[in-house]
């Protein structure tokens, strides 16, 4: 128990650990003001038996019960602000740093890991974190104190009595740890199956398209309907298992209270305890009870909350790119491959490809699917580190750079857009969050989409969708676009940014393209001809080689893969219904 605190103050950032010890602090105070109650009782009782109640007397006590329980109250209050401030502070903290962490892991990662689970992380866990931690680190660290408190105060009254307490507290702790290692298990069950629930309700959304297109609904909910149960059966089994425990620690609490009752009624009668302490013992061992057994039953929920800690550890203790180079501005943009090799999942992807890509040149990346186009990309944008050889900007390794240095050279535009839930004008300044709306709309304007955001009903502060969702396949392109001229960054990074368009966009979007790779560097992905027989080099990439390389017309005079992919390309074209 001891130990699962400690992890949790010690995954707190400073200023949130000194909240959580000022709260403990404060409940140590509480519960002295608590064990006033015992005086009180104590002084009233005492008169009691003596015949020699008087106004005093009351004022007296009721002065000192009045303390304790105004003094309670107060010190609960400031102690139970502290450490609210402190879980919300702590886990919106960590939901930044998960964030900044998870920019510089390698793009592997993402592969390795699914969707659902560092969602479940920065939400569930999170959320489980405010909600659960914050109430159980009070209650429990609060039940203890004031067990110890009064348990002290009883050892000073009566050691017989205090010797009984100490004793059926041990047994009560043996119970509690065996309900905590029940609940480590089950714990890390249910906090899987929540990460498997996430990932399936993630997916069944994004795949809504797919599974309305083929009917696949049955099938579908079919998965997301198993996870609902499984997460409902998890949940419920860990309630279960820890039914007994709670049961029997409430039990034998009560049955500690009896003993202590009894035999103190006992001492009493035999003569070796007078009336007072006999009273006080029998109201301290209520007082014990109502304590301790709500920490106890709390305490069950330290597992979620230790593992929950472990959860989001993990996520910050996976190893980022080495990111601490240098902020260098390069003089020019060349680019370089120097025999470079990268294997994933021991899957080599690229062997041994050397390129030069002059500044201000373009480069186009064509060949069959799976042959490595993409990585190849990835690996001169850094996404991912070379296994073998060097990639260089301005003839240095661009691990010399710092990420965010080197990121300011770079531009994408992927086949795949990713608009932000806000506005349009937002999403084309999302590199440049301070820049005037003047720029955001001269950017859209070389992006040809000017014209179609004004058409909308509130112009530039339209807020789209999540994911652009409100926003046809070419439109978000050239907002994409916008945003990438608004960077302005001197290597533009094309992946089959073209391909999905359809033919009443394409103009615009061709457009678009132009203005932002003018006087640039680029590197495309592409499968259509018009937008690589211009390039200043080809790449035929397959099976992570090299295979051919050249101009337009060069590689057309081989009878090699480029020259099959552009007559197959023809054909298709000039295939008539």
């Amino acid at each position: 128990m001891f130990k699962i605190l400690k992890n949790f103050f010690d995954f707190c950032n400073a200023e949130d650990r000194k909240r959580f010890y000022i709260s403990i602090a404060l409940s140590l105070l509480q519960a002295m003001f608590e064990a006033l109650k015992i005086p009180a009782i104590a002084c009233m009782v005492k008169a009691l038996l003596e015949g020699n109640v008087t106004g005093k007397t009351c004022l007296t006590c009721l002065g000192i019960m009045l303390a304790a329980v105004i003094g309670s109250g107060l010190l609960r209050s400031k102690a139970t602000m502290l450490q609210t401030e402190g879980g919300y502070s702590t886990c919106a903290n960590k939901r930044m740093q998960i964030a900044e962490h998870l920019r510089y892991l390698p793009m592997g990662y993402y592969n390795e890991n699914s969707l659902g689970r560092i969602m479940s992380v920065t939400t569930n866990t999170m959320q489980n974190l405010e909600n659960v931690a914050t109430r159980v680190v009070m209650i429990v660290c609060s039940g203890l104190l004031t067990t110890a408190v009064i348990t002290a105060m009883i050892l000073f009254y009566d050691w017989r009595i205090g010797l009984i307490l100490c004793a059926g507290l041990v047994v009560y702790f043996l119970i509690n740890s065996g309900m905590m290692s029940v609940s480590a298990g089950m714990a890390k069950q249910k906090l899987e199956k929540d990460e498997t629930l996430v990932a399936k309700v993630i997916e069944y959304i994004q795949g809504i398209f797919e599974v309305k297109t083929f009917r696949l609904t049955g099938e579908r909910s079919r998965d997301l309907n198993t996870a609902i149960d499984e997460n409902e059966q998890a949940n419920s089994a860990m309630e279960l298992k820890l039914i007994p425990f709670m049961t029997m620690q409430t039990f034998w609490l009560k049955a500690l209270g009896t003993v202590i009752v009894l035999v103190s009624v006992l001492l009493h009668i035999s003569g070796s305890m007078d009336m007072l302490t006999a009273v006080i013992m029998v109201i301290s061992s209520y007082l014990i009870y109502a304590q301790l057994d709500n920490a106890g039953n709390y305490s069950a929920l330290l597992r979620t909350v230790d593992i929950s800690v472990r959860q989001a550890q993990d996520i910050l203790a996976t190893p980022q790119m080495d990111i601490s180079g240098k902020d260098i501005a390069p003089a020019h943009f060349d680019l370089a491959a120097e025999n470079i090799g990268f294997a994933y999942e021991k899957r080599k992807i690229i062997d041994g490809i050397s390129v030069t890509i002059p500044e201000r040149t373009t480069t186009a990346i064509v060949g069959p699917s799976g042959g490595g186009k993409t990585t190849l990309t990835s690996l001169l944008s850094r996404f991912w580190d070379v296994d073998e050889g060097r990639v260089t900007l301005d003839g240095r390794d661009i691990r010399e750079y710092s990420m965010d240095a080197l990121m300011k050279n770079y531009s994408f535009v992927f086949q795949r857009v990713y608009l932000f839930a806000d506005t349009i004008a937002n999403n084309i300044r999302f590199g440049q969050p301070e820049a005037p709306m003047e720029k955001v709309m001269e950017a859209a304007k070389k992006a040809c989409c000017h014209d179609f955001i004004m058409s909308l009903p509130d112009g530039y502060d339209t807020v789209i969708g999540e994911g652009g969702a409100s926003l046809s396949g070419g439109e978000k392109q050239r907002i994409s676009i916008a945003r990438a001229i608004m960077k302005d960054a001197p290597i533009i990074v094309l992946d089959e940014a073209t391909a999905n368009v359809d033919p009443e966009n394409e103009a615009d979007l061709m457009k678009a393209v132009e203005a932002l790779t003018k006087e640039k560097t680029i590197i495309m992905i592409a499968h259509r001809l018009k937008t690589v027989r211009n390039a200043d080099n080809i790449l035929v990439i397959s099976g992570g080689r090299i295979a051919e390389q050249g101009t337009h017309e060069a590689l057309m005079e081989r009878d090699g893969i480029y020259r099959g992919f552009i007559e197959s390309r023809r054909e298709a074209a000039s295939w008539r219904l």
